[in-house]
């Protein structure tokens, strides 16, 4: 297979090697410092800070039970109702075991993340997402990925046991014997191809999927390789081909994070919220072509399918108002992404349509909303009606990241044959996440909450925690 072991007895140099400094890569690289470990923390891209998918995202955590939602009194929550949301969404296809320990873990890291690495976590008390039956999202208050990012390599910078090296791409493992018993040779590549080996008790690939491989994306995911790509840049695959190398085991290849809204040509991103207070999409048609309210991850394809492969968000000055708090709102509106008009024949001008299929459309929401009327698409929640002037953007559907990956069990350990490969860990997108398969799985927070829940986890057992 693959995986023979180097039977030179050699010294290790670190404790624990973690590649990649993403959210996953980080929540491990602490906790095993907290732990006592030493830590080489290994990033391959030199803009990870700005071009991570934790630096993308908009810091949502979905944890049940939490003080937070006590706060707000919030108190019929619980980690039976965020993993039966789990299981709903993704038609019972979700690894029960990780999904299991994802949702027993998620106050413990929230605590962690408050207390231990002093991230200012708040309760987003105005946001519903699809698929959610409480209000458990936890994020910092810009809803911004890169703040929450911010604050977690601060916190690693606070910890003498972790040394962090930019830019060194992992590129293979080694089982090796090491004076302290069985361990990883890592083998690491610097842009000019420079390589080191690093000896190490323990290895935690937090590398990310493999969404910015278009030939992966191609084998794995044909129905979005020709949608925008909207995540990190290094997103190449690379633990899936170094845990293959060992013969670990793989799952939900086909599963990933896709949108439905982002901003073109502006590259920015539309939060859903806005289609959970009462906006909707519609095609160059001026016609809708879906349920908004079944998730933005499944509407990536829905989106690519339509006329150039572009909609348009129709709402309000309301929903405007709603969707201010968001960090990536913020710079839509810098972006000057918004268009305003005072009635149907301006938002038919706008999208290139007849003005009476616009018209019609945001006469049938009005029923929909009044209930005199039912969508035959089968949205069922519509807030109110939108009142003019309104605002349209034009967005396009995308690939956020894979959800595919390394098979790990409960505690972040890479499997191979259904068992632990001793001291190898995957979190994140390097790992199989909790979203089933394709993008109808996906549940919003899934993605952060398997990357800090596992990288937490990983640490935490690394070092006996």
């Amino acid at each position: 297979m693959g995986y023979g072991r180097l039977m030179t007895t050699r010294h290790k140099d670190t404790d624990v090697v973690v590649a990649g400094a993403g959210a996953a890569g980080l929540a491990a690289a602490i906790r095993a410092a907290d732990g006592g470990a030493t830590v080489a923390l290994l990033e391959a891209s030199s803009t990870f800070r700005q071009g991570s998918n934790t630096s993308m995202s908009t810091s949502m955590i979905p944890v049940a039970g939490s003080r937070w939602q006590h706060d707000l009194g919030i108190d019929d929550d619980t980690t039976e109702e965020l993993y039966h949301d789990i299981m709903t969404k993704t038609k019972g296809q979700a690894d029960p075991v990780v999904a299991r320990a994802l949702v027993d873990v998620g106050v413990e890291l929230a605590d962690f993340l408050a207390d231990d690495c002093e991230t200012p976590l708040e309760l987003a008390a105005d946001v519903t997402f699809p698929g959610h039956s409480r209000k458990r999202h936890l994020c910092v208050h810009d809803r911004a990925g890169r703040t929450l990012h911010r604050h977690l390599l601060e916190a690693a910078d606070t910890r003498p046991g972790i040394t962090m090296v930019i830019p060194w791409r992992v590129t293979d493992l080694t089982p090796v014997e090491l004076d302290s018993g069985d361990g990883w040779l890592v083998t690491a590549e610097s842009p000019d191809g420079t390589t080191q080996e690093i000896a190490a008790d323990a290895v935690v690939l937090a590398t990310n999927g493999f969404g910015a491989n278009t030939e992966m994306v191609a084998r794995y995911i044909p129905e979005v390789v020709d949608g925008l790509y909207f995540g990190g840049d290094h997103s190449l695959g690379d633990a899936i081909r170094i845990g293959e190398k060992l013969g670990a085991d793989t799952a939900f290849l086909d599963a990933y994070q896709g949108h439905g809204s982002v901003a073109t040509p502006h590259g920015v991103l539309v939060t859903w919220t806005t289609m959970m207070n009462g906006a909707f999409l519609v095609n160059l048609n001026g016609e809708r072509f879906g349920n908004e309210t079944t998730g933005y991850s499944e509407f990536a394809v829905q989106v690519i399918a339509q006329p150039e492969a572009v909609a348009w968000i129709i709402y309000d000055r309301a929903v405007h108002e709603a969707a201010l708090p968001f960090a990536d709102y913020q710079q839509l509106i810098e972006a000057d992404g918004i268009r305003w008009a005072d009635d149907a024949a301006d938002l038919a001008a706008m999208i290139g349509c007849e003005e009476s299929a616009v018209g019609r459309t945001l006469s049938l929401t009005a029923d929909y909303v009044a209930g005199t009327g039912t969508d035959p698409l089968g949205r069922t929640t519509w807030p109110r009606a939108l009142d003019a002037p309104y605002a349209a953007v034009k967005v396009t559907g995308a690939l956020f990241h894979t959800q595919g990956g390394l098979t790990v069990d409960g505690h972040a350990n890479v499997l191979r044959d259904g068992k632990p490969i001793p001291g190898l860990y995957a979190a994140g997108g390097a790992a199989a996440g909790i979203s089933g398969h394709g993008a109808t799985g996906y549940l919003s927070g899934n993605g952060l909450l398997s990357a800090l829940g596992l990288g937490y986890l990983a640490g935490k057992t690394i070092t006996g925690g």
